[in-house]
């Protein structure tokens, strides 16, 4: 069962599910493995890693931005604004932006732990970032490591060993296909800056899971500015854009920590 608090809303809008918003800005960053496969064409050079193609972030440095954020689902549509703070490989701390006062809601995230605060229903939850606790709170499970790593402007590595790797042209963009020996795949499409432009994965059937599209600025940064997911129900989409971009090197990570507030009771997930 999903947890959902209310928002104001227009005639049009739904009430917000905090807990769908959860879903949206996870980001575990590169943290897979290379890219070892030649392109076909010489002078299109195949990216070597993740880091060739997402160009922007070292394991050490905090990425920040505020993030607006579009969700579509078969219930309706949710724009909210929210701040965003995330590390490789799996940091995160996410805040829902109210239009007056304090964040009502807080989650904060690593490679073995997320905690969820909700001041205004006095409710704090503490489990294991897995996604059967991501899917507690979200319309659909997604891996934690896959959000981050999209949200970071990259891809996601698919979590096996021995996966194939095979490139071609396709008008201006290189696309890249990786299989993994379970059936599971994705392609990408990167420019020869190496630009990461969209992604395609696959489950272990062979049937599409979902389409990501990175956006890029008129000036030609480095980093998307606008990012979006679509899922294979043709219904359920999710369109991020950043504000504020900031990277910074880490120096303290207790950020990404929540502590147990006064009087409240943690529940657990797993």
């Amino acid at each position: 069962m999903f947890l959902f608090i209310q928002r104001a809303s227009s005639s049009r809008t739904r009430p917000v599910s905090f807990p769908a918003i959860i879903f949206l800005l996870w980001v575990s960053l590169l943290a897979g493995g290379c890219v070892q496969q030649k392109s076909v064409y010489p002078d299109f050079p195949a990216p070597k890693n993740h880091r060739a193609i997402s160009g922007a972030l070292d394991n050490d440095d905090i990425f920040s931005a505020v993030v607006q954020i579009d969700l579509v689902t078969n219930k309706g549509r949710y724009p909210v604004r929210a701040a965003l703070m995330i590390m490789r490989p799996s940091y995160l701390r996410l805040e829902l932006l109210p239009v007056i006062g304090t964040p009502d809601f807080i989650l904060a995230a690593s490679s073995e732990t997320m905690s969820i605060f909700i001041p205004s229903q006095g409710k704090f939850y503490s489990g294991q970032p897995t996604a059967a606790n991501l899917g507690k709170f979200l319309p659909w499970k997604f891996n934690i490591e896959d959000i981050v790593m999209i949200f970071s402007g990259t891809y996601p590595a698919l979590k096996e060993n021995n996966i194939a790797y095979q490139s071609d042209n396709e008008a201006n963009l290189l696309r890249m296909e990786m299989k993994a020996p379970s059936g599971s795949s994705q392609m990408i499409w990167t420019g020869e800056d190496h630009k990461l432009h969209k992604l395609v994965r696959r489950d272990e059937a062979g049937k599409e899971v979902y389409t990501v599209r990175y956006i890029y600025d008129a000036a030609g940064g480095s980093f998307p500015e606008t990012i979006n997911i679509s899922m294979a129900d043709g219904i359920t989409s999710l369109s991020i854009k950043y504000s504020d971009v900031k990277v910074e090197k880490a120096k303290d990570l207790s950020i990404f920590n929540l502590s147990l507030p006064d009087n409240v009771k943690a529940i657990p997930l797993d």
